[in-house]
């Protein structure tokens, strides 16, 4: 081998050193010096005399889109791919299409029916978020088709799901809340059915009301527990916001001057019922 052919090699594989590194979020050094023919020598350790030349990180991506390829689509937000893996479309809920010991809620073979016409048997790019599976171990991913639509989005955008906004997951959230918003304003889809309707807090009293729910009232003061703030609407009916979620929201106090919608899942302790809000998207000023 000439030298500078080993001059040359020794070069390589400095710089497959570095890249290595730095492909793995470390930052690393190389040194180069010369000699008394003027020859540039590289190496990864120190030599007297030398010239260190560092190479900065470059960390790693925390999601890495990846792709494949749709076998199943289980429901309007639930998704199976080729080899099994169950895919839960992240920020977004749309209603259940019953089975089980679920019970079909309106709006659910829709949303369903215009995920499979858009990806069944398709390849799909996928994006992950903070949270990569929810606790059912199904994989938390915003869906693109092959035309590079985003799907979680175009689904609240055409009224067939609602935003379902889950912190820290919060990748392309003003998006999916404008595309609410927008669906909303249109009374597409669910915002046009009779189940989706808001309803007053006091309609409570004597109910057993279940699913995804809009309620409406006028928040009159705040409590604290150990896990949340919450906003009392009446002594029925309350909206439980977590602590550490508490930043993503304007001042609480500032709810209590109007009208307010809370949309979620209700929950019932005892004679008291209430709804979770993790995001401001959650509750609506009128």
């Amino acid at each position: 081998m000439t030298h500078n052919s080993k001059n040359l090699l020794s070069l390589l594989l400095c710089y497959l050193t570095l890249l290595t590194a730095a492909e793995n979020g470390c930052a690393s050094e190389v040194y180069r010096w010369r000699d008394d023919r003027g020859q540039s020598h590289f190496s990864d350790r120190p030599i007297v005399g030398a010239d260190r030349i560092v190479v900065k990180a470059i960390p790693p991506s925390a999601a890495p889109a990846t792709l494949a390829r749709v076998a199943h689509v289980y429901d309007g937000d639930t998704i199976v791919l080729e080899g099994g893996e169950k895919i839960r479309l992240l920020g977004i809920n749309t209603p259940e299409i019953g089975g089980g010991f679920k019970s079909e809620e309106a709006g659910g073979q829709e949303a369903k029916a215009w995920l499979a016409g858009k990806i069944a048997g398709r390849k799909v790019r996928l994006e992950q978020d903070a949270t990569a599976r929810d606790k059912y171990q199904r994989r938390l991913a915003h869906v693109f088709a092959e035309d590079g639509a985003h799907i979680n989005l175009a689904l609240v955008e055409q009224g067939l799901a609602t935003t379902d906004i889950y912190p820290p997951n919060l990748k392309y959230v003003d998006a999916l809340v404008a595309a609410e918003r927008r669906a909303e304003m249109a009374n597409r889809g669910l915002w046009a059915l009779p189940e989706y309707r808001p309803k007053l807090v006091g309609s409570l009293d004597g109910q057993r009301p279940s699913g995804w729910q809009r309620l409406v009232g006028r928040p009159y003061a705040i409590a604290e527990s150990r896990y949340h703030r919450r906003l009392l609407f009446s002594e029925r009916f309350e909206v439980r916001i977590p602590r550490e979620n508490l930043a993503l929201f304007p001042s609480l106090e500032s709810y209590l001057r109007g009208t307010v919608e809370a949309r979620g899942w209700i929950s019932r302790r005892g004679a008291t019922y209430s709804i979770l809000a993790r995001h401001p998207s959650a509750l609506f000023k009128r």
